[in-house]
């Protein structure tokens, strides 16, 4: 039955998750890469899925021509191989090219290897992203170890009918991000509302420091309950890395409880 699984995979898996809120080298992929390694060596053994800021390996800059690269460049290839050799899965985003597109591209790489990518859906009007990037338009769920993970950026924040949990398909919904300073009070509202309205997990990640547009970023990372309460997050304005154990088990019996899902409105898009 439904139960007995949720209770194997509680037993097997209680999901531990890590959000990393760091600053990030400007338009320097070396620096941000080296950067990641040494944060993952304090991880290890202690966490299973670490996520990134958006573009953690460059910054929110519009230089899509000159950074991008396939999935099968030197980002992609590092990603898998520190993936594998601290054993837990990384999630952020990076600029990638595809058949002479660019797009802004959420990656979910396992340590066993699996890739997952999605492709941002809104881009953000006005910092002129669609000039420089090509916009998705495929959601992404994936499976891994017992869990339903739907993976967004940024922008898409602002548009809860692209993130709608239809009759319960993702029981944890991370957004990664380049959030300024100026719009907190959207992003910590959004996340919050999120996690209400879809009964589910909200794990949010946010860069800090000045990027080389000399946007103010401050953070903000956070691990909200489907009940909107704060599980984990990590102070304004500095580094950190906070993880958190999550309970499937928990989530289904709220769901349970007070089922709101039943009563959501159908949309098509």
């Amino acid at each position: 039955s439904e139960t007995e699984r949720l209770v194997f995979n509680e037993m097997m898996h209680p999901l531990k998750i890590s959000i990393v809120q760091t600053d990030i080298a400007w338009e320097n992929k070396q620096e941000n890469l080296r950067m990641l390694r040494e944060k993952l060596h304090a991880l290890r053994g202690t966490t299973e899925i670490v996520v990134l800021p958006e573009m953690f390996s460059t910054g929110f800059t519009m230089k899509s021509r000159e950074l991008a690269e396939p999935v099968s460049g030197i980002t992609v290839r590092i990603l898998k191989e520190l993936a594998a050799d601290f054993q837990l899965a990384l999630c952020g985003s990076f600029i990638c090219s595809e058949r002479s597109n660019y797009y802004n591209r959420a990656f979910f790489i396992t340590p066993e290897g699996e890739e997952f990518y999605y492709d941002k859906r809104h881009l953000f009007r006005m910092g002129n992203e669609a000039e420089y990037f090509s916009s998705g338009n495929n959601k992404l769920i994936i499976s891994y170890r017992g869990w339903n993970i739907c993976l967004l950026v940024c922008y898409d924040l602002r548009f809860p009918v692209w993130s709608r949990n239809v009759n319960n398909e993702y029981d944890l919904l991370i957004y990664v991000a380049s959030w300024p300073q100026a719009r907190r009070l959207a992003w910590d509202t959004l996340l919050c509302a999120r996690a209400l309205e879809n009964m589910c997990y909200v794990c949010g990640v946010n860069r800090i420091g000045v990027d080389g547009n000399k946007l103010i970023y401050n953070g903000g990372s956070v691990v909200f309950s489907a009940k909107g309460e704060v599980l984990a997050s990590v102070p304004d304005g500095e580094e950190g890395i906070e993880t958190v154990s999550l309970s499937l088990i928990s989530l289904q019996q709220l769901r349970d409880k007070f089922p709101v899902w039943k009563d959501a409105d159908a949309f098509r898009l």
